[in-house]
């Protein structure tokens, strides 16, 4: 009676865990699918345009232009699963350095030369990004808050970004700044480190 007893009990804790992780399943594919109809309604709206394979940019809104480094799905069919995390990770600024170059290209003639241009990244670190004309600012509330909401895609894009699995730091991920004058000086200087970051790529492949 007790081995039942206890065999019961065993089959319906698996039986209670087996339907918890169903649940989980259902509502990270709900909240998964909704983050994909967001982006792709965004996108097909005109609020979210494409520089590069991996940087994208939103509509400029009340004098901010908010730049993002790619959604979960660039990441798992843009980056070559051939390539080491080193290889991967200058792909990845490649990528962004050939983003900003488009977007410097499109709004070089905007008169608004105090443009603010905002990103957040946990790929870009402070000294590369500093050299480009970045300044790191605090990520406000409401963007700490969307990184924890969005955690398992950072998470699944930044194992993607080093070729193994990874669990990103939130709290080392740094909110960049500057103005569209100030990455237009630093046009020839971004364009000279992407050639030589694109160099790089090809002949380690």
């Amino acid at each position: 009676s007790s081995i039942f007893g206890h065999s019961f009990i065993l089959f319906d804790f698996l039986d209670n865990r087996i339907l918890f992780n169903r649940y989980c399943f259902l509502f990270y594919s709900f909240i998964h699918n909704c983050t994909i109809f967001r982006y792709t309604h965004t996108k097909k709206s005109g609020k979210l345009t494409y520089h590069s394979l991996l940087f994208l940019s939103e509509r400029p809104k009340n004098g901010i232009l908010k730049i993002h480094g790619g959604t979960l799905f660039d990441y798992v069919f843009v980056i070559d699963k051939k390539m080491n995390g080193k290889q991967r990770t200058n792909f990845i600024i490649h990528q962004y350095l050939q983003g900003l170059l488009k977007l410097i290209e499109e709004n070089k003639n905007n008169s608004d030369g105090n443009l603010i241009i905002r990103g957040t990244s946990y790929i870009m670190n402070e000294k590369t990004a500093q050299r480009i004309g970045f300044r790191v600012i605090d990520t406000d509330i409401i963007q700490k808050l969307i990184l924890i909401y969005n955690y398992f895609n950072i998470l699944i894009s930044f194992s993607i970004a080093k070729g193994y699995l990874s669990f990103p730091n939130l709290k080392e991920t740094k909110t960049f700044e500057t103005t569209l004058r100030d990455l237009v000086h630093r046009e020839k200087y971004i364009m000279d480190l992407n050639e030589k970051l694109k160099s790089s790529i090809t002949n380690s492949i």
